[in-house]
Formats: C-alpha cells, sequence, structure tokens
C-alpha cells in the first residue's frame, strides 16, 4: 500500500466519514449533500482527484442491505402485520438509511482513495 503522508489510516478514514477533509481535518468536502468541494477551505488541498463514482453506493446498499434484512429476519416473527405493513415499514427503513449513510461513507471513501493514493 502506497502512503501520502504520515498519518494513520484510521485516523484519515475517520476524518472521511465525518465529511472532513482527509489532509488536515479541518475543511469540510462537501457543499451540499453530495456536492464536493473544489478545494478545503484550510489547507487548499484539491479534492478533485478523490472521485469516487460508483464505490460509495455499492458500499452503502451492501451496508444497509445486510443491517435490514438480518433486522427483518429477526423481528419477522414478533410482528404479525399484514404484508403491505410489512413492506412499508422494511422499504422506508431502507430508503432513510440509504439515504442518511450515503453522504458518510462517500466521505470515507474519498478519504481512503486520498491514503492509498488510488487512480479514478
Amino acid at each position: 500500500m502506497i502512503v501520502t503522508s504520515t498519518t494513520n489510516f484510521s485516523t484519515v478514514f475517520w476524518r472521511g466519514l465525518r465529511r472532513l477533509c482527509p489532509r488536515c481535518g479541518q475543511g469540510r468536502m462537501f457543499s451540499g449533500y453530495l456536492s464536493v468541494r473544489e478545494a478545503c477551505e484550510a489547507c487548499k488541498m484539491v479534492f478533485e482527484p478523490l472521485r469516487s463514482d460508483d464505490a460509495p453506493p455499492y458500499f452503502t446498499l451492501l451496508i444497509v442491505g445486510h443491517l435490514v434484512v438480518s433486522l427483518y429476519l429477526l423481528l419477522w416473527p414478533y410482528m404479525p402485520f399484514p404484508d403491505w405493513a410489512h413492506a412499508l415499514i422494511w422499504c422506508s427503513l431502507t430508503l432513510v438509511l440509504s439515504l442518511v449513510m450515503l453522504p458518510f461513507i462517500k466521505g470515507g471513501t474519498m478519504a481512503i482513495i486520498y491514503r492509498t493514493k488510488a487512480k479514478g
């Protein structure tokens, strides 16, 4: 693994999960929900090379899918609701969790790209 700085992997990844600049941890990476800023406001690092593309939605659905299906299988015997109610509950939970987690996972993915010098 090629390293770009002396900061350890967990620190860089944690900064990314918090949607902060992976290099300095001060500036914000996003200007909107998923809109990436041009550069860090604190250290002026350019974010353009940190293109995460399809990885964040993949990891988000992987995590949310495993979580929701596990909860469904665990709680199904204790929830005597009609099928439409189950569909409403579990589909809504999937949608909300996906929308909440996606920006954080995108930040973490961008931090991993920064740390490993991966090419997009």
